[in-house]
């Protein structure tokens, strides 16, 4: 039987999708997020994927083993600090990068998460008004927020207030 991915168009067989180790972890690590949250990391998984060819099935189960404990610590380490990241600042961090890449203001192929981790980190819930302050760290790694606001988060910040107004 005939696959094609959503996200890639990649069209592979089932059999030779589940005898490849690389797509069988990757497979095994997708099924563990739920719903919303799992198609969101799909179609990031794919901002990784070079312009001239095909992301390997062993990239994207490296990919996803980096953030899938994350994922389900609902919460990252960015600059020294925790902060919380549930299922919903995944997908709304992941929304913001789908549509930096369709204005053209990331450059792509990803090669980290770091930008991804950045946005999280300013993440707002709808319901409070200031951004989540981090927690402290097993390691008591610092808190404080760095000295000087990421441009991007402020960019990001506009355009939410200027989609409002």
């Amino acid at each position: 039987m005939k696959t094609r991915c959503p996200n890639c168009g990649a069209v592979m067989s089932l059999d030779a999708l589940m005898s490849h180790e690389g797509a069988r972890e990757a497979l095994a690590l997708v099924f563990q997020l739920s719903g919303a949250l799992g198609a969101a990391v799909t179609r990031y998984i794919g901002l990784f994927r070079p312009a001239r060819r095909e992301l390997s099935l062993d990239r994207v189960a490296k990919l996803l083993r980096e953030i899938v404990p994350d994922l389900q610590a609902q919460r990252i380490e960015r600059a020294g600090a925790t902060w919380p990241a549930p299922p919903e600042a995944w997908i709304w961090a992941i929304g913001q990068a789908l549509e930096a890449r369709d204005a053209g203001r990331l450059k792509l192929p990803l090669t980290s998460h770091g930008w991804l981790y950045e946005v999280i980190s300013g993440w707002r819930p709808a319901t409070v008004a200031a951004a989540p302050q981090p927690t402290q760290g097993a390691a008591n790694l610092p808190t404080a927020r760095p000295a000087q606001p990421s441009r991007t988060l402020g960019a990001i910040a506009a355009l939410e207030d200027r989609a409002r107004g």
